[in-house]
C-alpha cells in the first residue's frame, strides 16, 4: 500500500486484539491486527477518519463476526494493491465458506496454476484484508495449521470461532498481548 492522501484509516478493538482498517475511494483496502506481519506502516494509511462510512461499516461487521452474529461480510473491497496473481488468490480465498478450510494446493488448482503452491502461500501471506478475505481458512496439505501473518494462535481462534462460536474461540489460548501492543503511530 503506497502513501496516498485519498486513503483513510481507523483503529478498532476486537475480541482478538486491536485492528487497523484502511479505505480508499474504491472500498476497504486493509484490515490488519496490531503487530501483524506485512503491515504497510502508518505512512501508507492516509489520514485517520473514524467517521469514514466504509471504515464504520467494516468495523461494525467485524464486531458482529467476532461476536458470532455474522458469517459473511458485505463490503466493497479494494484489492488493487496486489499483483494480478495475488488478486486471483485473494478472490479464491473469498470462495472458501465460513467454517471450512482449504489447502494451498487447492487454491493453486482453483486459479489454474497447479504448480504454484509456494507462490499461492506467499500471496495468502500478503493478503491485506485479514479476516474479511479469509486467509485464516487455508491450511497445509495434511490439514495442519500453517503460517498466518496475524500469528498461529489467532488463526486457531478464528477457525474455532467459525466452527464452534465465540465461547469456544475464547477457550483457545489468546495471542501474546505483548506482540499486539506494537500499534501504529497514527
Amino acid at each position: 500500500m503506497r502513501p496516498c492522501t485519498e486513503r483513510s484509516h481507523a483503529c478498532i478493538d476486537t475480541a482478538m486484539g486491536p485492528m487497523v482498517l484502511a479505505a480508499t475511494p474504491r472500498g476497504l483496502a486493509g484490515a490488519w491486527f496490531a503487530g501483524q506481519r506485512h503491515f504497510p506502516g502508518a505512512a501508507a494509511l492516509g489520514r485517520r477518519d473514524d467517521t469514514h462510512p466504509v471504515l464504520q461499516r467494516a468495523a461494525r461487521q467485524l464486531r458482529e463476526f467476532f461476536s458470532g452474529q455474522r458469517h459473511q461480510f458485505e463490503l466493497v473491497l479494494d484489492l488493487h494493491g496486489g499483483t494480478p496473481f495475488q488478486q486471483a488468490v485473494w478472490q479464491a480465498l473469498m470462495q472458501i465458506p465460513a467454517g471450512s478450510t482449504c489447502a494451498y494446493r487447492t487454491i493453486a488448482r482453483a486459479i489454474g496454476k497447479p504448480a504454484a503452491v509456494r507462490a499461492v502461500g506467499a500471496a495468502v501471506g500478503r493478503n491485506p484484508i485479514s479476516v474479511i478475505v479469509p486467509c485464516h481458512r487455508v491450511v497445509g496439505a495434511d490439514g495442519a495449521l500453517t503460517g498466518y501473518a496475524g500469528g498461529l494462535p489467532r488463526k486457531a481462534q478464528l477457525l474455532a470461532l467459525e466452527t464452534a462460536g465465540p465461547a469456544h474461540a475464547a477457550a483457545v489460548p489468546a495471542p501474546h498481548r505483548a506482540a499486539e501492543s506494537r500499534t501504529i503511530a497514527a
